[in-house]
């Protein structure tokens, strides 16, 4: 199925990587689904600027029923079920100088990241998965992070929970794809700039940049490209895998 033909929900997409991403995907023709929490005003603005194929709805992805009625108004609003769901819900603020340390960090830290991560993705792809089945297509694309690669700064309840929505990645790939239905992680570095990163200093900023073959870091705009990528034809035997998106930071 082609971009423009897809109906494509964002999970925390009024913002930051989701913002980027709801705008490459609405550039090129398909009809997507502004998923928010909490940022209604970025949502709204976000939806009145890209037009009538563009729709901003609120839902806690960690709440089942909430997930399933955004998918029911979406599919009211548009006539048809949604084709592709990517998974980019994140409540994090990377900060490594305010970082929790392993000697003083808190199970429920680490129970947050995971309610997210990984409770928040298979709210969604459980939700969206019927109607994928009927259509006999589907694209997950869920966001990752190189940290679990390269834990650079040791981000540890982040970093855990992205390192089990990779192991989802895998496994909900083998179940989904009988049904034509690919499940795929895109995974990023520290993006110059999002909300999230944005109490990062620039000399972090310019110090990964140095060790990057492209010198540079990586875009919000660069790394919704590549998602991109797992939505398209291109990608339609390509499932269970990890793409790193970091400029050539990590190799692996």
């Amino acid at each position: 199925m082609q971009i423009s033909d897809q109906i494509v929900l964002v999970t925390g997409g009024a913002r930051g990587v989701g913002a980027a991403t709801v705008r490459a995907f609405a550039n090129e023709g398909a009809r997507v689904i502004i998923n928010w929490r909490a940022s209604a005003d970025a949502a709204q603005a976000l939806a009145a600027e890209l037009g009538d194929r563009v729709i901003a709805l609120q839902a806690d992805v960690t709440d089942r029923a909430s997930v399933e009625a955004m998918l029911a108004t979406a599919h009211s609003h548009f006539g048809a079920p949604v084709t592709t769901v990517v998974n980019n819900a994140l409540d994090y603020s990377f900060n490594g100088d305010a970082r929790s340390q392993m000697e003083t960090i808190g199970w429920d830290e680490f129970a947050s990241q995971f309610e997210t991560v990984i409770h928040g993705a298979l709210n969604v792809i459980q939700a969206a998965t019927p109607a994928m089945k009927t259509q006999g297509f589907g694209r997950v694309i869920n966001i990752g992070t190189n940290l679990v690669q390269n834990p650079v700064v040791p981000y540890h309840d982040y970093t855990a929970a992205k390192a089990a929505l990779m192991s989802l990645t895998r496994t909900a790939a083998g179940d989904l794809g009988p049904l034509g239905v690919t499940v795929n992680m895109v995974s990023g570095g520290l993006l110059r700039t999002t909300d999230a990163s944005a109490a990062t200093p620039d000399a972090v900023f310019d110090l990964i940049a140095g060790m990057t073959p492209l010198r540079s870091v990586t875009t919000p705009q660069e790394f919704a490209d590549a998602i991109l990528f797992f939505a398209s034809p291109w990608s339609r035997a390509v499932t269970g895998q990890n793409l790193v998106v970091d400029g050539g930071l990590v190799r692996d």
